[in-house]
């Protein structure tokens, strides 16, 4: 069994049985951000369940996507649950609609990931800067290993669609 991940004090535990989950962040200790892809819709699915949620097919292939997108919704969390989170906040949890799935299959559905929003060097993005229609690309941080956390940064690219943010 791989050594225990610790991610700002917490216990990051993924059992051997996990198989939606081992291979999945296997690819990200390699800086590769995949998701299962269905072969019978061609739809890809996070998180990466078993079956196929547009056509409930159960075979499954990983595909690499750029990580790049925009922040189609977020949290600003004020008050950390996790201790090892309290030096952080407040801090930002964005729901990204990845480039390689928007609005598909209809208009108001996307591929979508959510992850914290940080910068560049990891730290922790300020909630001032965070907006829906922002542009993103994922980072990855190493944890140990065997592990990493696909994380968001903000990118210099043109926003997309109408920008919203939560009024100071």
């Amino acid at each position: 069994m791989p050594q225990p991940a610790q991610y700002r004090g917490m216990a990051l535990v993924i059992p051997d049985n996990d198989s939606e989950w081992i291979e999945y962040f296997q690819h990200a200790r390699q800086h590769r951000l995949v998701m299962r892809a269905c072969p019978a819709c061609g739809l890809m699915r996070y998180p990466p369940s078993p079956a196929c949620p547009w056509c409930m097919g159960l075979e499954w292939t990983w595909r690499e996507v750029s990580g790049r997108g925009t922040i189609h919704s977020y949290e600003v969390v004020a008050h950390a649950i996790q201790p090892g989170f309290k030096d952080a906040t407040p801090y930002v949890v964005v729901l990204v609609d990845l480039d390689e799935q928007r609005a598909v299959p209809t208009p108001d559905e996307s591929l979508r990931i959510i992850g914290n929003l940080v910068r560049p060097d990891g730290s922790m993005e300020s909630e001032r800067e965070v907006a829906i229609g922002r542009r993103v690309r994922v980072m990855f941080q190493d944890v140990v290993d065997h592990l990493a956390l696909p994380q968001f940064t903000l990118t210099d690219e043109p926003p997309v669609g109408r920008v919203w943010r939560l009024p100071e």
